[in-house]
């Protein structure tokens, strides 16, 4: 790893785990919760994260790009050569009920790939890294996919399950997991085999944990297999598939198939064009 990829590592690593820190202080203690575009929740906690992470991150790289949830998105980031992408709170809904399945996101993305990822997930104890050529570690221990069992762990949402064909769905059914991004870990963790993401999912939810499942032996893809690219001018997904090996492309084949909305949407996922998806 180059040292300004090392350096930007150490920098979102400290970043986030900060971040947890400021979200901590609201977790279970009432934090003001409000209603944004597309019927999504946002918290106070949130809001504090985000501003903490902007203010950080871009005064020590004044030259890259900022895209995150809960900041209005402008085209000037197309400009620059890296960009960071980040969910302050993946999992709002978790967080607003006390549960602990959130975590802080950050990835640093160059030419629509993720060279740098973090998933700070402090309720749970577990901090989640990678870099472009090295291994994911989970609280500083390599972590790598799980073989794929007889009777699959796959997660993800009913609609999109019905789909897939029975002996991907002989494992045992897996309670719903509220952040995208911590879902995607587990399965770079080996908790989970696979899980589906309904279409709608946005860069913020996937760019970090994206990498870190990759580095961890596994995938992140869409329906004609490739990877998703992040940073662009609409940083909305459609369908996709995480996992890896003969399941990885099997799934890709069920998520080929499906129509265009079909599962619905990504919890988070409401945000409009008008603040999403600008035009250029």
């Amino acid at each position: 790893m180059n040292d300004a990829l090392a350096a930007d590592l150490s920098l979102i690593r400290d970043a986030a785990r900060e971040a947890g820190e400021i979200a901590m202080r609201h977790f279970r203690n009432d934090p003001d919760v409000w209603m944004k575009e597309g019927a999504s929740p946002v918290s106070a906690a949130d809001i504090a994260v985000d501003t903490f992470l902007r203010r950080t991150l871009s005064a020590a790289r004044p030259d890259y790009g900022w895209l995150s949830e809960e900041t209005v998105d402008t085209p000037e980031r197309l400009g620059a050569r890296r960009t960071f992408v980040v969910d302050p709170i993946d999992g709002t809904r978790a967080f607003i009920q006390g549960r602990r399945t959130w975590c802080v996101s950050i990835a640093v993305v160059e030419a629509g790939a993720p060279l740098a990822g973090v998933l700070e997930c402090p309720a749970k104890g577990e901090f989640y890294e990678a870099q472009g050529d090295g291994p994911a570690l989970l609280n500083g221990a390599p972590i790598a996919v799980a073989l794929t069992h007889a009777d699959p762990r796959v997660a993800g949402p009913k609609a999109m399950l019905q789909q897939a064909p029975p002996w991907m769905r002989g494992g045992p059914e897996i309670p719903y997991i509220p952040s995208l991004a911590y879902r995607i870990a587990m399965v770079a963790s080996g908790a989970l085999d696979a899980t589906f993401v309904k279409p709608n999912s946005h860069d913020w939810d996937l760019a970090a944990a994206d990498l870190i499942l990759r580095r961890a032996g596994g995938g992140l893809v869409e329906r004609d297999g490739a990877a998703p690219a992040y940073a662009g001018a609409n940083p909305r997904h459609g369908a996709l598939a995480a996992g890896s090996g003969r399941l990885l492309t099997e799934m890709r084949t069920v998520i080929a198939g499906l129509d265009g909305d079909h599962g619905g949407t990504e919890a988070g996922g409401g945000e409009t064009a008008s603040r999403h998806g600008f035009k250029t």
